[in-house]
C-alpha cells in the first residue's frame, strides 16, 4: 500500500516560524516533523511515499531527497497552486494507486504514535478514518462514530486525526482544481460508506507555536 503525506500548506498559524520554513520541517525536539512519518511509516513496513509540494516545497525535496536515508522511496507531488487537501489528492491519485486500490493519508503538521500497520479498509468502503479524542482548542467533533460507523451527527463525536485509508472511487466524479476532503467525506457518509476507529493513544495537531511548545515537551518527557 502507498502513503501520501499532506506537506503543501501555508503554514500561517505556525508563523514567524514558517516564513522562511515549511511546516513539514520544523523540528519537535531536533528532528523535523515530517522525518517522525518516515521513521514510522518506514517501521510499519510502507516503503512507497508521495509527499505533495506547495509553499517552500523546494526545501522538502532537499531535506529528503529519494527517502533512501529512511528505506522508502519518496515521489513528489508538485502543485502549482493551492489545491486543498482533496485537490491535492486527486492530483496525485496516478502515483498513488493503479486502479481499485486503497492508500494512506497522513497529514503532515500532526505527531502521531498511531501503528500505521494496523490499518486496514472495510468492504464496500469509500473511507476508513482514524479519530481522537476532541482537543481543547476545537469547539466540537467532526464526526460521529458509532459501531465502526461515520455520521455527520450521531454517535460520539470526535475529531479526524489527519490519518486515513482511502479508495480511489471516492474521487471518481472529481476534476482538476481545488477540492475539499471534507465534502467527498460528506458525501461518502450520506451513501454510508464511511467507516471508522477511535484512537486513544498520543496524538498532537502542531498547528501553532503553543502546539509545537507541547509536543516538544512530551518528547522531551520520553526520551
Amino acid at each position: 500500500m502507498k502513503v501520501m503525506i499532506l506537506a503543501a500548506g501555508f503554514g500561517k498559524r505556525l508563523r514567524p516560524l514558517t516564513l522562511h520554513t515549511p511546516k513539514p520541517l520544523i523540528e519537535a525536539d531536533g528532528k523535523p516533523l515530517i522525518v517522525y512519518h518516515l521513521e514510522r511509516l518506514a517501521a510499519a513496513g510502507f516503503r512507497d511515499i508521495v509527499i505533495n509540494l506547495g509553499w517552500l516545497g523546494e526545501q522538502i525535496e532537499q531535506a529528503l531527497g529519494d527517502g533512501s536515508h529512511w528505506g522508502v522511496k519518496i515521489t513528489y507531488s508538485r502543485e502549482g497552486e493551492p489545491l486543498e487537501t482533496g485537490g491535492g489528492i486527486f492530483k496525485a491519485l496516478p502515483l498513488l494507486s493503479s486502479g481499485t486500490e486503497p492508500f494512506m493519508v497522513v497529514n503532515g503538521d500532526v505527531f502521531t504514535e498511531f501503528p500505521f500497520e494496523q490499518l486496514s479498509m472495510p468492504d464496500n468502503s469509500l473511507a476508513h478514518l482514524v479519530f481522537v479524542d476532541q482537543p481543547d482548542f476545537k469547539a466540537r467533533g467532526d464526526f460521529g462514530l458509532k459501531q465502526g460507523r461515520v455520521y455527520e451527527n450521531q454517535g460520539t463525536m470526535l475529531t479526524y486525526s489527519g490519518v486515513s485509508l482511502l479508495s480511489p472511487a471516492l474521487f471518481s466524479y472529481c476534476q482538476s482544481g481545488i477540492i475539499k476532503l471534507a465534502d467527498l467525506l460528506i458525501d461518502g457518509i450520506r451513501q454510508a460508506k464511511v467507516s471508522g476507529q477511535h484512537y486513544t493513544g498520543y496524538w498532537q495537531d502542531v498547528g501553532t507555536p503553543d502546539r509545537l511548545q507541547a509536543l516538544e515537551q512530551y518528547l522531551q518527557n520520553q526520551s
